[in-house]
């Protein structure tokens, strides 16, 4: 499930991606132009009118030649893609998110990314109970049919993917804050091969990107959006995993939390997430009840993609859908023919970005709403 890219088409988007700096931008140059060798093409006028920066023109005009022969070699050996946002095969669970990339990066089967899944995490260096939890939760969301979705980092993430891993046909995905030719930390690249063999490895940033700091965090709002729900296990009061729960809740998912003992202090974040709210959790079947609906629109939505791989191919649906809930009908009259932002459709029908981001993303699986670049239409 992953459509051939044209060379004019591949090359352009790796220039987007080696460009850099703002997102929008780039986001806006692509919508104005619908195909990445067009946008590239309309030259830098077009570019500064999409708020590209000079830095970003120059680089669009001259790409470092070395990062983009490495990005260009890395495409084209087997097993690796490339899926831009303006494809079908762009995880519809993504393509949701303000923020989604332009480009992923994917070693191994790209339809893993369409998976149901639900994201475990937390700290590096838990308590022997958090790591045994960990495999304990992973191996039976396994078991259950849902990938397991991680970061692939030591500890939590670690166990998780392990455990996945070991249960016959399961399915993990984890998501890196690196290129792909890298493994970070380096004592992972085994478990990253394995990962890749039977799922799928997935990044934002090009081949030759070398671990930062600020793309840890960064990588972390990919690992909640590609999933249907967050499961935090052990988490210290600033960690990584409470950016990711947060992340989570921003984008309308469901978050859990696992308490600890109140001498922990890796069970602080967890039982911080409580108090806000978050679901208390004791058994992974709780979180596997809680994220049944939204599995199965998101099956019924890939059976459909499978069904039709072009847009064109796909039988319109009905214009004016009826829906008992009047969340949702508010939802409807809100939306119009015009691609539309969140800000406006928050004024519209007066509902809070958590109910709209999850509202949207059914409607999108049922094939009601198309979300392109942060903005939402009625599907024509």
């Amino acid at each position: 499930m992953c459509e051939t890219l044209l060379p004019d088409t591949r090359d352009a988007l790796l220039r987007l991606v080696l460009a850099g700096g703002p997102l929008p931008p780039r986001r806006r140059l692509l919508q104005t132009h619908a195909d990445p060798a067009l946008a590239l093409r309309a030259g830098p006028s077009s570019w500064r009118a999409s708020g590209c920066t000079a830095e970003q023109c120059a680089r669009l005009a001259h790409p470092d030649p070395a990062a983009l022969a490495r990005a260009h070699h890395w495409a084209s050996q087997p097993g690796h893609h490339l899926l831009p946002i303006h494809s079908d095969d762009y995880p519809v669970l993504l393509r949701h998110h303000p923020q989604a990339p332009l480009v992923l990066f994917v070693q191994g089967d790209p339809a893993m990314l369409w998976h149901p899944g639900v994201a475990v995490v937390g700290s590096r260096t838990p308590s022997p109970s958090g790591a045994e939890l960990a495999a304990e939760f992973a191996a039976a969301f396994a078991r259950s049919g849902l990938s397991v979705v991680s970061g692939l980092a030591a500890g939590v993430d670690w166990r998780a993917h392990d455990a996945a891993l070991r249960v016959p046909g399961g399915v993990t995905v984890a998501v890196v804050a690196t290129g792909l030719d890298q493994t970070y930390p380096p004592r992972h690249a085994a478990l990253q091969a394995r990962i890749a063999q039977g799922g799928a490895v997935v990044s934002e940033y090009p081949p030759g990107t070398a671990p930062k700091a600020g793309q840890f965090p960064a990588r972390n709002r990919l690992i909640a959006g590609l999933s249907l729900g967050t499961v935090v296990i052990e988490a210290a009061l600033r960690s990584g995993a409470l950016i990711t729960a947060r992340l989570a809740a921003e984008a309308g998912r469901e978050v859990f939390a696992l308490p600890g003992s109140v001498r922990n202090p890796r069970a602080r974040g967890c039982h911080r997430l409580i108090r806000e709210g978050v679901m208390l959790v004791e058994h992974p079947d709780e979180v596997i009840a809680g994220l049944t609906a939204l599995a199965g629109t998101l099956g019924q939505a890939l059976r459909t993609r499978l069904d039709a791989p072009t847009e064109q191919a796909r039988p319109a649906p009905r214009r004016a859908p009826s829906f008992p809930d009047p969340d949702y009908q508010r939802l409807w009259q809100a939306l119009d023919d015009n691609p539309t932002g969140m800000d406006s459709l928050i004024q519209r029908s007066g509902l809070t970005t958590a109910q709209l981001s999850a509202m949207l993303l059914v409607m999108e699986l049922e094939g009601k709403v198309v979300a392109a670049y942060g903005r939402y239409c009625r599907k024509p």
